[in-house]
């Protein structure tokens, strides 16, 4: 599949053939669906608990006797049906993580990044580089591009880029390392350096 790539001043740099077992696959919604839950799950901190019956702080003395007062049976305050007792089956801390196979987590990768190339979501540049550290200059050459939300990749950023793209709320950075699904997905465009573009290819080819 071959693309256009652009500089950031939106002017034509060349062309590139995008892998197709990467980039032209039909998507799966399926497996994109199960690569971002078990990010997801991994990235729960599971830490909401509360006492337990063990644990609470009150007095483990029969309240009265057995029998012959007219009333329930208890044996202690910590009871769940008392104000200040526990929590009948309640939170406990706990991973939510799960196994998921290494070629489920390539394929889905896969998919979400033909996901992107099938919507025209996918914008190449030659670099990601800019000559001083500003912000607005940087925000008009997105603009330039027609770029809102988006993932930018690179193999490794330029440090004035890297400056300069840190105050734009709605760009994020990320290296092809730490490229994934989730974030793949939940910004409107991806945009890829032609170096990155290389390195994905040589990561899922």
């Amino acid at each position: 599949m071959k693309t256009k790539i652009l500089n950031l001043d939106n002017k034509a740099a060349g062309d590139v053939d995008l892998n197709d077992t990467i980039f032209g696959l039909e998507p799966r919604q399926d497996l994109i669906q199960r690569v971002v839950v078990w990010q997801l799950a991994k990235r729960r901190s599971g830490q909401h608990k509360v006492l337990t019956r063990a644990e609470i702080n009150r007095t483990k003395k029969k309240m009265y006797k057995q029998k012959g007062t007219g009333q329930a049976r208890h044996g202690a305050r910590s009871a769940p049906l008392f104000v200040g007792g526990a929590k009948a089956m309640g939170p406990v801390s706990h991973s939510h993580e799960f196994d998921l196979p290494k070629k489920v987590k390539a394929l889905g990768l896969k998919h979400a990044l033909s996901s992107k190339a099938k919507n025209g979501s996918i914008v190449i540049l030659d670099e990601a580089k800019s000559k001083d550290i500003k912000t607005g200059a940087l925000a008009k050459q997105f603009g330039k591009l027609k770029i809102g939300s988006a993932l930018v990749v690179d193999g490794e950023f330029d440090k004035n880029f890297q400056l300069s793209a840190r105050n734009l709320s709605h760009v994020a950075l990320i290296t092809v390392a730490g490229i994934n699904v989730y974030d793949i997905m939940r910004s409107d465009k991806l945009v890829l350096t032609a170096a990155a573009v290389k390195a994905i290819e040589a990561r899922l080819a």
